[in-house]
């Protein structure tokens, strides 16, 4: 059985690290492309912000389907704001405050909310619990990305130097 607070708390974590990666970064500007064709970091950075929060925002706004063709228009709604050529400290700040009151929000939820089904964009039929994991698993592939960049700029990523602590 998967437990609500586990998803919830194991998503604060990664979301620390995802902050932290941000804190991390040798470039005020955030401008860095490893390629023309990708995002750069502070888009990275912003798409991890923006996207968990305007989704969470419309399922506790009681959206069932997101196969609507009105989906983008209604997530845009849900921006925050945070600019991603701004400083890291105030996107690394923008990143854990807004996911930590988030949490709040979902932890309020009742345990029937939790077991409401809901279609994502691509037909799949998830309960909203699996869909907050959807939205955590989300947020690990872009951290993967700025964890590239990083070690792109000859910097170790938090997780990394976790590990090598304990050694």
């Amino acid at each position: 059985m998967v437990r609500v607070d586990t998803v919830l708390e194991t998503w604060r974590t990664i979301r620390k690290d995802s902050a932290q990666a941000v804190l991390d970064w040798p470039d005020p500007s955030m401008t860095f492309q490893a390629t023309p064709d990708l995002m750069t970091f502070g888009q990275i950075a912003r798409h991890i912000l923006d996207s968990s929060h305007a989704l969470t925002a419309l399922l506790l706004a009681g959206v069932t389907d997101f196969q609507t063709p009105d989906f983008r228009a209604n997530l845009e709604k849900h921006l925050t704001g945070v600019a991603e050529t701004g400083p890291p400290g105030e996107m690394a700040d923008a990143l854990t405050r807004v996911l930590d009151a988030r949490i709040e929000e979902l932890r309020a939820q009742p345990a029937e909310w939790w077991a409401t089904q809901v279609t994502k964009w691509d037909g799949q039929v998830l309960t909203r619990l699996e869909y907050i994991q959807f939205c955590k698993e989300h947020e690990l592939t872009h951290r993967s990305q700025l964890f590239l960049y990083l070690r792109l700029k000859g910097t170790v990523p938090p997780t990394t130097r976790r590990r090598q602590a304990k050694k």
